[in-house]
C-alpha cells in the first residue's frame, strides 16, 4: 500500500512540471495577445489622428485652397479646362525678364547670405569672444522678426533721408545725401543678406557640434594650418549641415515678398511681385495662379532637397 502510494506521489512530482510549464505558457499566450491587440487599437487610433488632421486641419486650410488654386490655372475664360493661362504667362514678354531678376536676385541674396552665415557660425563656434552668447541668441530671435522691419529700418538709417546718410552729408557738407542705393537691387540685396544670414548660422552651429574636436587637434598636431584643417575637416563633417541651412536660405529668399514690396522698383519685376501684380492690377487671376503654381513647384524641389539633406544630417546625427 506504501508502495502504490509513494508511486502515485512520484508521478505527480513527474506531472507538476509539466502542468506548470502549460500554464506559463498559457499566460504567455494571452499576454502576447493583448499586447497585439493594444498596438492594433494604437495603430488605428493614429490613423484616425492623422485623418481628423487631414480633414479638418489641412483640408479646409492647405488641400484645398491649393487644389483651387491648380484648377483656376487650368480654367479657360469659359470654365472649361485650359492652359491659356500657363501660354499667357510664359509668353508675356516680360516673363524672361522676370525669371532672369528672380534668379539674380536670389543667387546674390542668398549666395551672399550663405557664406556670411557659415562664417559667422564658424566664429562664433571656433573663436568665441565675450558676448558670442548673446549674439547667438539674438540671432535666433532675429529669425521671428517681419523682412519689411529690416527693409524699413534700413531706409531710416541709409535711405536718402536716413539717419546715417544725413549724418555723412553734414560730416563732409555734401550739396546732397551721399547714400542712395536701397530701392532697387542692391538695397533688396543688402536687406535679404542681413535677414536670411541668420537662417543659415543655426543650422551651421548645429553641425559643427557634432564635430570630434579630437579630429581638429590630430590634424593641427599633424602640421596642418588653420585653412587646411577648416578645408580638409571641418567642412566635410560639417557639410550637411551647411548644405541645409543653404538651401533654406535660396528657399526663403525665393519665396521673399515684403522686402521686395517695400524696396523694389518699377523696373525691378521678380516673379512674386509680378503675381502679386496679375492678381491685383490686371485682375488676370488665371494668369495670377499659373504663376502662382510654377512658383509653388519651385519652392517644392528646393523644399525637397532641403528635407533630403536634413535627414541625411539626422542620420549621421545618430
Amino acid at each position: 500500500m506504501s508502495s502504490s502510494f509513494d508511486l502515485e506521489r512520484a508521478s505527480a512530482a513527474v506531472q507538476a512540471p509539466s502542468v506548470m510549464t502549460t500554464m506559463q505558457e498559457a499566460a504567455l499566450a494571452s499576454d502576447a495577445k493583448e499586447r497585439r491587440a493594444h498596438r492594433r487599437r494604437r495603430e488605428w487610433g493614429a490613423r484616425a489622428h492623422l485623418v481628423f488632421v487631414a480633414l479638418v486641419v489641412l483640408g479646409p486650410l492647405v488641400l484645398y485652397p491649393l487644389a483651387r488654386l491648380v484648377l483656376l490655372s487650368l480654367t479657360g475664360a469659359h470654365g472649361e479646362a485650359s492652359v491659356h493661362a500657363y501660354a499667357a504667362f510664359f509668353s508675356n514678354p516680360d516673363a524672361s525678364g522676370v525669371f532672369a531678376t528672380t534668379v539674380a536676385i536670389v543667387f546674390a541674396s542668398a549666395g551672399i547670405a550663405s557664406v556670411l552665415g557659415v562664417a559667422l557660425a564658424a566664429l562664433l563656434f571656433f573663436r568665441p569672444f565675450p558676448g558670442a552668447a548673446i549674439v547667438t541668441r539674438f540671432l535666433e530671435l532675429f529669425v521671428a522678426f517681419p523682412s519689411f522691419l529690416v527693409a524699413f529700418t534700413l531706409i531710416f538709417l541709409y535711405g536718402s533721408q536716413g539717419a546715417v546718410s544725413i549724418a555723412l552729408q553734414q560730416l563732409f557738407h555734401l550739396s546732397a545725401p551721399p547714400l542712395n542705393f536701397l530701392f532697387g537691387a542692391g538695397g533688396i540685396v543688402l536687406a535679404e543678406v542681413v535677414f536670411y544670414a541668420p537662417f543659415v548660422v543655426r543650422p551651421t552651429l548645429a553641425s559643427f557640434a557634432q564635430i570630434d574636436m579630437r579630429l581638429l587637434e590630430a590634424a593641427r598636431s599633424l602640421g596642418a594650418n588653420g585653412f587646411m584643417v577648416a578645408w580638409r575637416v571641418v567642412a566635410p563633417l560639417a557639410w550637411p549641415g551647411i548644405a541645409a541651412g543653404t538651401i533654406l536660405c535660396f528657399l526663403l529668399t525665393l519665396n521673399e515678398f515684403g522686402i521686395l514690396l517695400v524696396l523694389g522698383s518699377a523696373h525691378l519685376v521678380t516673379l512674386p511681385v509680378a503675381i502679386y501684380s496679375s492678381a491685383t492690377v490686371d485682375l488676370d487671376l488665371p494668369v495670377a495662379a499659373a504663376g502662382a503654381v510654377v512658383m509653388l513647384a519651385m519652392s517644392l524641389s528646393l523644399y525637397a532637397l532641403y528635407r533630403s539633406v536634413d535627414r541625411r544630417q539626422a542620420m549621421g546625427a545618430r
